[in-house]
């Protein structure tokens, strides 16, 4: 199979980003350029993303940070072999950008046209990083996703679990914002939990023991409010909460982990060999979980495999690389394609 070069876009939250990467299935492919551009201060007087500040970021950004992409990578437009951008699930505002922007490119250069969704390029970003094979366990934590899925191959997917209500990265954010503690809130927990004795609060672990594989984090939120609020609970005590959450989400995490691996061994009967968890998103940076991950996926006789933390969180090297495998397959979209604020990943096969 010859060698594809792909230009991907991302808008879908708050991260301004393109990309241009090269290769062909499985992978690892060579990212010639991934440029970023975070909106992080934009956002942090307001204690998370707010949509219109994004969108309107995205808007006076995005055509220079393609430029650079291109210019970065030593290659013209009309050196590439398709356009991708992320076409949804996310923000709608800024995912319009993004497509938009997409279409014109491909439309004026003569290039096919991949909608992508977000929730597959970070599923395949292991493939980008690794030429990891299918078929995976595949666990999707981020600000705003928690799932588990085994992952068939391209735009095959079937849900095992998912969360009922906030997704962990919100959870981790929604609680830095109630200890006074900066956007983005989840590297702020991490590095205040270090000074903790995460014995100290006795917080819930919400799911735990369920057959199922879903997730639920809003009761441990509330939990932890119920403390911030409650007398005698001051600047001292921070650092014991930050540790007493993050040890009860990486306690629902590995539950909820471990039932979808029983799963996933009992559906692909597979030897320990051959079994895979691919860990993606945002919150796979976290350290702690990181730890977990590696212990229970010894004990489980399962490999890890986790992309670089650049290729966690939200970048254009990863849409790009979901457009090659998609292009790769033959799958090319209309310009008239419509971005989405919700398309489920296990939805693409049918979609």
């Amino acid at each position: 199979m010859r060698a594809f070069t792909v230009l991907g876009i991302e808008t879908s939250c708050d991260e301004t980003a393109a990309a241009v990467v090269r290769g062909h299935p499985p992978g690892p492919g060579e990212i010639l350029s991934n440029i970023v551009l975070g909106q992080a201060a934009d956002h942090r007087p307001y204690g998370g993303v707010v949509p219109e500040i994004a969108a309107r970021a995205h808007v006076e950004w995005l055509d220079g940070v393609i430029e650079r992409a291109l210019a970065d990578a030593g290659v013209e437009l009309s050196g590439i072999d398709a356009v991708a951008a992320t076409a949804g699930p996310g923000l709608i505002g800024g995912v319009m950008v993004g497509l938009v922007s997409a279409k014109a490119l491909a439309l004026a250069a003569g290039k096919p046209l991949i909608a992508v969704n977000h929730l597959e390029a970070h599923a395949l970003s292991a493939r980008l990083s690794q030429g990891l094979e299918f078929p995976f366990l595949l666990l999707l934590i981020s600000g705003g996703h928690c799932q588990l899925m085994a992952a068939d191959g391209i735009g095959r997917y079937r849900l095992y679990g998912a969360t009922i209500d906030d997704a962990v990265g919100e959870a981790f954010d929604k609680t830095a914002k109630l200890l006074g503690l900066p956007y983005p809130g989840g590297p702020q927990i991490e590095a205040l939990a270090e000074r903790g004795n995460g014995r100290k609060f006795a917080l819930p672990r919400p799911m735990l023991g369920r057959e199922d594989a879903d997730f639920s984090f809003s009761g441990l939120k509330t939990a932890a409010r119920h403390i911030t609020t409650g007398a005698g609970f001051g600047p001292a005590s921070k650092a014991d909460l930050a540790a007493s959450f993050q040890n009860a989400v990486v306690d629902v995490l590995r539950d909820r982990i471990h039932v979808a691996m029983q799963y996933f061994r009992t559906e692909y009967d597979y030897s320990n060999n051959n079994l895979k968890l691919v860990v993606a998103g945002g919150v796979a940076a976290n350290c702690a979980i990181r730890r977990m991950l590696d212990e229970l996926c010894g004990v489980e006789g399962f490999g890890l495999y986790m992309p670089p933390p650049a290729l966690c969180t939200d970048n254009g090297a990863m849409v790009a690389w979901a457009g090659l495998e998609r292009l790769a397959c033959g799958l090319e979209d209309r310009l008239d394609s419509a971005p989405r604020a919700r398309w489920p990943l296990e939805t693409l096969g049918v979609s």
